[in-house]
């Protein structure tokens, strides 16, 4: 496969204690509710002019009991499938559900343990979110899927696309895949272990500061800030600091080179992306610059988000060709 290169400059940058954090805090941040409801909704209602209002009722979707809440406009020959991050769910879409509906079929998921999907288990690894991911798309036989996952979905949404051939045709990270074979050092391992001891004694006290340290970039808006930090600091916090751990151990640099299909990537410029490692090592990929955002670009610039997501969109239909 050709490799695919990005028109901005290459940025090279070994990874230091606040970068490894900030992959730690991306894992919370896109996993997590805003409001934890109870395991027996299993359906939403989407309110959205752009979507049909015949639709409103959805189709019931488990994976081994565990139900998964949804946004779907059922409509469209290709499906732009949303997966949060840690600490967040499916409503940080909704500028992108809007968009998007017109011309594609888009279903946005509460990943299980946020959001209103359910609770109920105790394994959070990497490949039970890409098992609740597929659910989704064979429970709703989701055709021509282009996969977006933001900050910690960026592993999920990988894996999902390697089980899932060829029904995923494109994958898309949002503020993710940043230093691809960045390793750690013992002093950063202790951090990191430092900071999980700091967080199961005082979860909010820990989580909130760390927030506000790496999640946000100077222009992000007080209103984005405070939404982010209410959703992550008032999540289940075993389930929260449980899927971040357990998120470690995938080989996430093993299995992009594993990829049939370019990655895709529409990053903040705020922690610069190593994409001479991409080179490096074969990864065909294509990288959209948002600009000086904090982590959470599909809100803090969604019309520039958006033109860029359409851009990506529009390369890989063509290239399914």
């Amino acid at each position: 496969m050709p490799l695919i290169y990005s028109q901005s400059q290459f940025i090279n940058q070994p990874i230091d204690t606040m970068n490894r954090l900030i992959k730690l805090l991306v894992v919370i941040a896109l996993i997590l509710p805003i409001a934890c409801t109870s395991p027996n909704n299993t359906y939403s209602t989407i309110d959205s002019s752009a979507i049909p209002k015949d639709t409103a009722e959805n189709f019931k979707v488990a994976n081994k009991g565990v139900n998964i809440a949804y946004d779907d406009s059922k409509k469209g020959d290709t499906t732009l499938v949303f997966i949060h991050g840690w600490g967040i769910n499916r409503t940080y879409w909704k500028n992108q559900d809007t968009a998007f509906a017109k011309h594609y079929r888009v279903v946005a998921m509460d990943l299980p343990g946020f959001g209103e999907s359910g609770k109920n288990r105790k394994s959070w690894t990497v490949e039970d979110y890409a098992n609740d991911v597929s659910a989704v798309l064979n429970g709703l036989d989701l055709k021509n899927v282009i996969l977006v996952g933001h900050s910690m979905s960026g592993a999920i949404a990988l894996e999902t696309a390697l089980d899932n051939q060829p029904r995923v045709i494109g994958l898309i990270g949002i503020d993710n895949f940043n230093s691809y074979g960045a390793k750690e050092t013992p002093q950063t391992q202790k951090e990191i272990e430092e900071f999980f001891k700091k967080a199961k004694g005082n979860y909010k006290k820990t989580v909130s500061a760390y927030i506000n340290q790496a999640l946000f970039a100077p222009s992000t808006p007080k209103s984005i800030r405070k939404r982010v930090t209410d959703d992550i600091v008032n999540s289940d916090s075993t389930i929260a600091l449980d899927c971040m751990e357990q998120s470690f151990p995938y080989p996430t640099d093993a299995k992009l080179k594993t990829l049939k299909m370019p990655l895709y990537l529409i990053n903040s410029s705020a922690n610069p992306t190593d994409t001479l490692a991409f080179r490096r090592n074969g990864i065909a990929y294509r990288f959209f610059n948002v600009g000086k955002t904090g982590h959470y670009p599909m809100i803090e610039k969604p019309e520039k988000f958006n033109a860029l997501l359409t851009e990506a969109i529009k390369e890989i239909e063509l290239a399914k060709k």
